[in-house]
């Protein structure tokens, strides 16, 4: 916790220093794995960062150059953990130009207010609350969550110089809804670290798994909270229709964790599906779990990007995903079997898990192209294009990493 006026040394990095505001930095979550990327790309250029966050990978912390500033979250509430954070960035920022520095700041969305720089990983004015059938106080609590969140958003993103979205969905969310103007949004697509799983790896994480080599496994990875954002529900509809045919020997794997978990797992045994299901919670071997998979199932309500799928296809894994998330953009339309024109239909969502049954390696051929395309782009790429926009560089050219347009430069 801070207290009083912030005290920080002068920077010994030779640069201007950079301060980024997050909720972490770490490689458990889409946002945390991107902005602990940018920290440690400007930390290799010889910069002083100085990172405002809940969590920080000890690693990263560690670094000469850095500087952690960790932020409790009061009983685990994201209200009083973001006002905690706008706090505490508002002194580091305030005690480092005093010093004489000139500071870049990185809010993410509503969580700052800065007139320099937001990186938004999410809009919440385009991600309406779907906790139908959720306990009353949560309802209450997570409308007025989202309506404090919408407001700070706007604040924030009206303010800053420069926003950059994480995809073409989310550049058209900001204009559209949050009423940025178009000429200060840009878009820099995600990337990453995962290569497609050999044949040793595929073996090694199924006998982990306990997982048969010829059974087909389908797997889920998100959250299982109150909220149904995610759309587990809509799949579990699906499965359950799938089960009750003949000839259904697909394994569904659930990775993910939340309030959720304990009711999904009570109601997957009371339908007598688990054989069928099998819930992992949350996993740090994602990797891993990605080898053992024929298929990935992302029936999303909203997705600003969408990395589970981006990682899914890097690592050879062909994915169903929602037409509306923003990583569908990079699907080409020989992909088109593989979005899902509609998240609540689960009918529909079987009839596409059959298909996908009766050709499971024509699939896997299928999108080794877009596996290569997004296996090019990586963390490094991402950063090097944020800080490129953040020093009024011009925008790359299309194409220059993977083939498709990574770094978005046209106006809406």
């Amino acid at each position: 916790m801070f207290e009083g006026r912030e005290q920080l040394e002068p920077s010994r990095g030779g640069r201007d220093p950079w301060l980024i505001v997050a909720g972490g930095f770490h490689a458990r979550g889409g946002m945390d794995k991107a902005n602990a990327a940018l920290a440690s790309y400007l930390l290799e250029r010889g910069h002083e960062v100085h990172l405002v966050a809940h969590e920080i990978d000890p690693a990263l912390a560690r670094h000469t150059l850095a500087r952690a500033h960790v932020v409790p979250r009061p009983w685990g509430s994201l209200l009083l953990g973001e006002q905690r954070l706008s706090l505490a960035a508002g002194r580091v920022g305030r005690a480092l130009r005093e010093g004489g520095a000139r500071v870049r700041v990185v809010a993410n969305g509503g969580n700052f207010v800065s007139t320099d720089l937001n990186w938004v990983h999410a809009v919440h004015a385009a991600w309406p609350p779907k906790d139908a059938g959720a306990p009353l106080w949560f309802r209450v609590k997570n409308r007025l969550w989202h309506a404090l969140a919408v407001r700070r958003e706007r604040r924030a993103l009206r303010r800053a110089r420069l926003v950059v979205a994480n995809s073409e969905r989310t550049r058209r969310d900001l204009v559209s809804l949050v009423g940025v103007e178009p000429g200060r949004v840009q878009t820099v697509y995600l990337g990453g670290d995962l290569r497609p799983a050999s044949a040793h790896e595929r073996a090694e994480a199924r006998r982990w798994l306990g997982v048969g080599e010829r059974r087909p496994v389908v797997l889920f990875a998100g959250a299982l909270g109150h909220d149904h954002n995610k759309g587990f529900d809509t799949l579990w509809r699906a499965w359950r229709e799938l089960s009750a045919g003949v000839g259904w020997d697909a394994l569904l794997l659930v990775a993910g964790g939340g309030r959720g978990l304990n009711a999904w797992r009570a109601r997957v045994a009371a339908a007598g599906l688990a054989e069928g299901v099998r819930f992992l919670d949350f996993s740090e071997r994602l990797g891993e779990v990605l080898a053992a998979s024929d298929l990935l199932v992302s029936p999303v309500r909203y997705e600003a990007y969408g990395l589970n799928v981006h990682e899914a296809v890097c690592r050879g894994v062909p994915a169903l995903v929602s037409r509306g998330a923003g990583v569908a953009e990079r699907y080409p339309a020989s992909l088109s079997e593989m979005l899902l024109h509609d998240p609540e239909d689960a009918a529909d969502l079987a009839a596409r898990l059959r298909r996908w049954r009766r050709s499971i390696e024509t699939w896997k051929e299928a999108f080794a192209p877009l596996a290569v395309q997004l296996s090019r782009r990586s963390w490094s790429d991402v950063a090097a294009d944020f800080v490129a926009l953040a020093e009024g560089q011009p925008a790359r050219a299309a194409g220059e990493y993977d083939g498709a347009q990574t770094l978005v430069a046209e106006r809406v």
